[in-house]
């Protein structure tokens, strides 16, 4: 996972911070979707989305935050930015998605 080679360079003293913060979000988003999935009802599905939506917004933060206390490389931050729009964007579809089922 990028996240984690990120903030391997984060300073020691954001261990129990950014970094730590970083890394159980970026694992949140995976682990919230596939509990949703082995719920048998869409609605718990829709939510658990929802869920790892809002975890791909915590670390879209903390990255911003990181950037502008100039910890790891700005250019990797900067690409996952990018990626955590675009799993973003792909969640809101498979919301749409679901709830069309409904």
């Amino acid at each position: 996972m990028l996240v984690y080679r990120l903030t391997a360079s984060f300073p020691d003293h954001e261990i129990y911070g950014l970094t730590s913060q970083l890394r159980r979000a970026a694992v949140s988003v995976p682990s919230n979707i596939a509990e949703g999935h082995s719920r048998s009802a869409t609605k718990d599905l829709i939510r658990f989305v929802n869920i790892a939506k809002g975890s791909l917004a915590e670390i879209e933060t903390q990255l911003i935050i990181a950037k502008r206390l100039g910890y790891g490389d700005s250019t990797l931050i900067d690409n996952i930015l990018t990626m955590s729009d675009e799993e973003s964007r792909m969640l809101s579809g498979y919301r749409r998605s679901l709830k069309s089922k409904l």
